[in-house]
């Protein structure tokens, strides 16, 4: 199988062939793996999305509730005046309270009864604790998990039990006001919607790890998680952004998306560790190794099974020739013909030495060492075309296997560094422009589907004379400094007109605008003639030749276009050319 080993030339080409394989086929299988890893991380983030979201229904629903029972209080004067009872008495002043202000012919109507069952289904409801208010103390009323009552009396305002934080809940503010006197307000409601209830919602989400933090760095774990998790969620919330990625190890990094309240001065966070997804989804991605594994496989065999018979075909053009140069015309079985140069080539061969074979049967010894001498000069005439053979089977080897971009790029090249070499240093316009369009070419085929080029240079201009390869380093500033890998449409276009007195060219691209102060020095250095500036030697190269070659008829500007990019300008003024023209500069 491997026989064509023995052979240099093929055994080069397999391990040129082997390696781009598996370069390739890694390439391949480690985008589809990123691919693949950015989906998971996107179901992910839709989860946490979906999570937080059931979180702030809950809390507007508790909200809507809450506006609908403060509607119930002010159209009801009973519930109003056992409320001004409770605000601000100890048990025995609300139950004393309400006992004077009641009628025997009225049932009495009670503040806590009323909380329990319209606003915590009797109890059991999101809203765990209400409290009533004056300026200096408060009366709370309180549920257990069972829907039981407890009550404490005139805590100041300033007791722990009123204290705001994400563990105990979410504290809804209401004002009560008189409703026979709305500017005069009795006291302040204040509802506590417990966090664990509210956040129980989230938890039948897919979340590997989730959290909510206050302002203040209170941490109230959602799912997952430990003290290690605690403060994650504390850098992510220092951090600022909406998403991103951070280090959380040596060699780990987490994914966390986070989403900030509407309601309450909390962030919803998210955090997914790669490694976990990564080890959760290992059947996917051993998958995807062993399908790009077996395409390189067959992709290796094919180029065995095609170098194989190439070098068996050689072998029998070799063995062809030493059986001429040795007068060995003993009969064998004949070649398999393919299509092929390999293959016709060893069909000739048998075919000829089949007919010296005859030749030499009948004719003279003399006549044996003529055709001896003939034998030489045709192996003379077959080593040229041998070697162009050679060659075409390379290229056409990797037509074959899908590098026709490459096989484009390498001749754009040649023919790039042809054009370099032959012309001289004085050419027309319309020159420069093919040496930028062929470079423009191989950005191409580096970039594809990222980059586009325009050339829109009137033909007044084509004939104009000029120095020769000045454009390319301007274009390839905007590849250095300009161009965005990760944009889907990065353009350059060169733009020439003529007007009343003079000609313009304009290289125009959509990347990078150079910032004011860097554009300021640039100017200031090309207007001076400084060459101390690394970053612009390109830049100065070409206005110092195009200043020499045009003189005073010459002017460059740079600026920066209004939405983005930068525009170089160069000015070429009539009298410069007709100057040009009639006096050899080059």
């Amino acid at each position: 199988m491997l026989s064509f080993m023995r052979i240099k030339i093929y055994r080069g080409k397999f391990v040129a062939y082997a390696v781009f394989v598996v370069f390739i086929g890694l390439a391949l299988g480690a985008l589809t793996c990123a691919v693949l890893l950015d989906q998971w991380i996107g179901n992910s983030r839709n989860d946490a999305a979906g999570a937080f979201s059931r979180v702030e229904n809950a809390l507007q629903y508790d909200a809507d509730r809450i506006e609908a029972f403060m509607q119930r209080v002010y159209s009801n004067n009973d519930l109003v005046s056992d409320i001004r009872s409770f605000l601000g008495n100890d048990a025995e002043g609300y139950l004393s309270s309400r006992l004077q202000g009641s009628q025997f012919n009225r049932s009495l109507v009670s503040f806590p009864d009323d909380i329990r069952s319209f606003l915590g289904n009797g109890g059991r409801g999101d809203v765990t604790q209400i409290s009533l208010h004056t300026e200096q103390e408060g009366n709370v009323v309180s549920f257990d998990s069972n829907g039981n009552m407890s009550f404490l009396f005139r805590l100041p305002n300033t007791d722990d039990t009123f204290r705001e934080t994400i563990h105990k809940g979410f504290v809804y503010h209401k004002k009560l006001s008189d409703p026979n006197q709305i500017s005069r307000q009795l006291g302040e409601l204040r509802f506590l919607v417990n966090s664990e209830r509210i956040f129980k919602t989230a938890q039948n989400s897919r979340l590997d790890e989730a959290a909510a933090v206050s302002d203040s760095g209170d941490v109230f774990l959602i799912a997952g998680g430990d003290r290690s998790t605690e403060e994650l969620v504390r850098r992510i919330a220092a951090d600022g952004r909406a998403h991103g990625y951070l280090t959380t190890g040596f060699v780990n990094r987490a994914y966390f998306v986070t989403f900030t309240s509407n309601q309450f001065d909390y962030r919803f966070v998210s955090i997914v560790d790669l490694g976990s997804l990564i080890r959760q989804q290992a059947d996917v991605l051993l998958v995807v190794f062993l399908i790009v594994l077996a395409a390189m496989i067959c992709v290796l065999l094919l180029i065995v099974y095609n170098l194989r018979e190439d070098a068996n075909f050689l072998r029998r053009i070799i063995v062809s020739i030493g059986r001429a140069k040795t007068a060995d015309f003993t009969p064998i079985s004949p070649a398999r013909y393919r299509r092929n140069e390999y293959g016709m080539i060893a069909r000739e061969l048998d075919d000829m030495i089949h007919q010296l074979d005859r030749h030499i049967r009948t004719n003279y010894l003399l006549k044996l060492k003529q055709q001896e001498t003939e034998m030489k000069a045709l192996q003379a005439q077959i080593n040229p075309h041998f070697l162009y053979n050679t060659l075409e089977v390379i290229r056409s080897s990797a037509l074959f296997n899908s590098v026709d971009y490459t096989s484009d790029a390498i001749a754009t090249l040649g023919a790039l560094y042809r054009d370099i070499v032959k012309n001289d240093n004085i050419i027309s316009l319309d020159s420069e422009l093919a040496l930028l369009q062929k470079y423009l070419k191989i950005m191409e085929f580096k970039y594809p589907g990222r980059f586009y080029y325009q050339l829109n240079v009137e033909t007044a201009l084509l004939s104009l004379p000029t120095v020769k390869f000045w454009m390319q380093p301007l274009a390839e500033n905007f590849f250095v400094h300009g161009f965005d890998p990760e944009s889907e449409f990065n353009l350059l276009i060169v733009n020439g007109w003529e007007e009343a007195n003079r000609f313009v060219l304009e290289i125009v691209d959509n990347g990078n605008r150079i910032p004011e102060e860097r554009l300021t020095e640039i100017r200031r250095q090309l207007s001076r003639g400084d060459d101390a500036s690394v970053n612009s030697i390109g830049l100065r190269n070409v206005y110092t030749r195009l200043h020499f070659f045009y003189g005073a008829g010459f002017a460059m500007m740079i600026d920066n276009n209004e939405e983005a990019g930068v525009k170089i300008s160069v000015i070429l003024s009539k009298e410069a050319i007709g100057d040009v023209q009639a006096v050899d500069r080059g």
